[in-house]
């Protein structure tokens, strides 16, 4: 183990070395950056893996979402029932259609409550979105059948969820559609990317109609995500040291040399043009790599949790209570009443565990949450969530050895 190696939840925490190797080949082959076979080739790949009809590729998760609200016809004061303890990156496309989010409160799983749904349900609704928090699959049997009652229609937000499970089937087939995300800390990752599935062809046609209609990102945008690991493998070794590697990284945003994971007119609800846009080649082959991994990386996962069952349990890390789902743990959340100064003290001792997914029930934290339309109190559990939540890193590059460190580390600091 690397003594000079942060241990990060979030600054490309996927990446190997032969991701690494791919994107210093493609970076030197700017002709391959927007068209080429790889796009088709990952849609494919998803197709059969998940055993759908219908795949399409994005630029990102936001993208995703933009393309399923518009194939189903949302807009103009249709409701999309979604939980609250979400990223803006979900919300902002539903605003951005001048349709309305309205907020559901959480369960134990830190997904949707069904019976708070019920109660939020109105004439206006049209759209249930349900998210599988963390890698956790919602209760997606009680919320369909609420969704079928009501005649609504269900988007799954797989976001975190690729390789999931609920009674053996795979998440992502349950809803009229469902999208993923390829963001840079997500299961896999090629910095932007995102993708859309169906069974439905009404929908399929609709969706393949809005992608044709899209351009390709620019290749300065392309150039910014391609960067971004070979960028962090560069500089992760010397994140902690003086703040040296904080600064690069904050002096490459400002020079928009890298891209951010969340940009700040997002926080406001402001819709960038960057979004919604094709899925470049360029970022397909990073994330088809990264999808040949799938296993690999999901089962290191598993194994991570594993050992933080073991050792946390008296922190109420969430253990899986249930034998009819398979997660994929994303993260492993646990809860603590002085989370943000744990966070704090273990970023003194290189340990790096600020995701984002903290202190508001919509993250990151400095969003604007009536911009969001979001009202406080509306969520108790969520908010309570946000305030204590601590997510602990699961991601491949995170080593048993790492992991007791961790363990170690807390139970140091929490009494």
């Amino acid at each position: 183990m690397n003594p000079f190696r942060p241990i990060s939840i979030s600054f490309s925490p996927n990446t190997e070395s032969d991701d690494i190797r791919l994107a210093w080949k493609i970076l030197f082959q700017p002709w391959l950056w927007r068209h080429g076979r790889k796009i088709q080739e990952l849609e494919e790949e998803f197709r059969e893996y998940l055993g759908v009809k219908y795949a399409f590729s994005f630029n990102g998760g936001r993208s995703s979402l933009i393309a399923i609200l518009k194939s189903l016809g949302i807009g103009e004061g249709d409701e999309v029932l979604l939980q609250a303890f979400t990223c803006n990156a979900a919300v902002n496309p539903i605003s951005w259609r001048e349709a309305k989010p309205v907020f559901v409160d959480i369960d134990e799983s830190l997904n949707l409550d069904p019976e708070d749904l019920k109660r939020k349900i109105t004439n206006r609704s049209r759209v249930v979105m349900i998210q599988h928090t963390f890698g956790w699959p919602a209760k997606i049997a009680e919320v369909k059948n609420i969704c079928q009652k009501h005649n609504l229609f269900l988007i799954e937000d797989c976001a975190h969820s690729l390789g999931a499970r609920y009674k053996k089937r795979l998440i992502g087939t349950f809803g009229d559609a469902a999208f993923f995300s390829f963001g840079r800390d997500k299961v896999i990752s090629s910095v932007y990317g995102g993708m859309v599935v169906t069974n439905n062809e009404r929908i399929a046609q609709m969706l393949k109609g809005f992608q044709d209609s899209l351009p390709f990102p620019s290749n300065i945008w392309i150039l910014q995500q391609i960067l971004h690991p070979i960028s962090f493998a560069a500089f992760l070794p010397i994140y902690s040291f003086l703040n040296l590697g904080k600064g690069v990284l904050y002096l490459k945003q400002r020079l928009k040399i890298l891209s951010p994971s969340v940009y700040q007119q997002e926080k406001q609800g402001k819709q960038l043009f960057y979004f919604p846009k094709r899925l470049p080649n360029a970022l397909a082959m990073l994330a088809s790599n990264q999808f040949r991994k799938l296993g690999r990386l999901n089962m290191h996962r598993r194994e991570i949790a594993e050992i933080y069952n073991s050792q946390l349990s008296q922190m109420k890390a969430q253990i899986c209570p249930s034998k009819e789902i398979e997660l994929v743990y994303m993260r492993y959340p646990i809860f603590i009443d002085d989370a943000k100064e744990i966070r704090e003290r273990l970023k003194k001792k290189n340990i790096f565990l600020d995701d984002g997914w903290h202190t508001l029930p919509i993250v990151p934290p400095g969003t604007d949450l009536e911009k969001m339309n979001y009202t406080k109190g509306s969520c108790p559990r969520a908010e309570e969530v946000a305030r204590k939540i601590l997510n602990l890193p699961t991601n491949i590059n995170i080593s048993r050895k790492e992991t007791k460190r961790i363990v170690d580390t807390l139970l140091k600091f929490v009494k």
